[in-house]
C-alpha cells in the first residue's frame, strides 16, 4: 500500500484529490495539509511514502521549501500545480501534474511515481504520458543509443521506409532548395 500526503492550500481541491486517489485500494492519503508546518506535523503523525504538492500554498508558503523538507526526510514528492516550473527540478521532485487533470491522468501519475518509488525496471518502456504529466525522472535520461553513428532514430506509427521517405523527400533540407540559391 502506497501512503500519500496531500499539501494543497484549496480544502475542496484537497478533498477530491483524496478522493480521487483512494478510489485505488492500493492507496491510502496519510493526511492533507495547507503549508509547510502541518505538512512537517503530518509526516511526524504518520509517515507517507509519496507527497503531493501543490506549489503555491496558505499563508504565503511555498511548495518548493516543503518539497525540499520532505526530500530531506527522505519523502518522494510530485507536484501538483496550475503553474509548472519552466524547468526540472529534480533535486525537489520526480515530477509535476499540472492542473486540470483527471482521474486517468492523476491514476497514470501515481502508477508512475510508485514505480519509481519501488525502484521498478519497466519491460516496455511508455512513451505516452498524459498531456498534463511531466516526469523529471525521464527528463534528465539520458537519450536513447541510436543503432548507427549517422542514422537518426525515427519514432511513430508509420513503417520505417515511409518514415524514410518522408527524410528524403522533403527539399527543404537540401542546399539547393534554400530560398536566395
Amino acid at each position: 500500500m502506497l501512503n500519500i500526503l496531500i499539501v494543497e492550500d484549496e480544502p475542496l481541491l484537497a478533498r477530491t484529490l483524496q478522493q480521487l486517489v483512494e478510489l485505488n485500494p492500493l492507496y491510502r492519503v496519510t493526511a492533507t495539509a495547507d503549508d509547510l508546518d502541518s505538512a512537517c506535523a503530518a509526516v511526524e503523525a504518520q509517515r507517507p511514502d509519496l507527497a503531493l504538492v501543490d506549489l503555491q500554498l496558505a499563508r504565503g508558503a511555498s511548495g518548493f521549501r516543503v518539497a525540499a523538507r520532505l526530500q530531506d526526510l527522505g519523502i518522494l514528492c510530485l507536484f501538483t500545480t496550475a503553474r509548472p516550473p519552466s524547468f526540472p527540478v529534480t533535486d525537489l521532485a520526480i515530477g509535476c501534474l499540472s492542473k486540470p487533470f483527471e482521474e486517468a491522468d492523476l491514476a497514470r501519475a501515481l502508477a508512475e511515481a510508485e514505480d519509481i518509488l519501488r525502484g521498478r525496471r519497466k519491460l516496455v518502456r511508455r512513451r505516452r504520458l498524459p498531456e498534463p504529466l511531466e516526469l523529471y525522472a525521464e527528463a534528465s535520461a539520458p537519450p536513447p543509443e541510436e543503432t548507427a553513428g549517422w542514422v537518426r532514430r525515427l519514432t511513430g506509427r508509420t513503417s520505417f521506409w515511409a518514415r524514410l521517405r518522408k527524410l528524403v523527400r522533403r527539399p527543404d533540407h537540401f542546399r539547393s532548395a534554400a530560398p536566395g540559391a
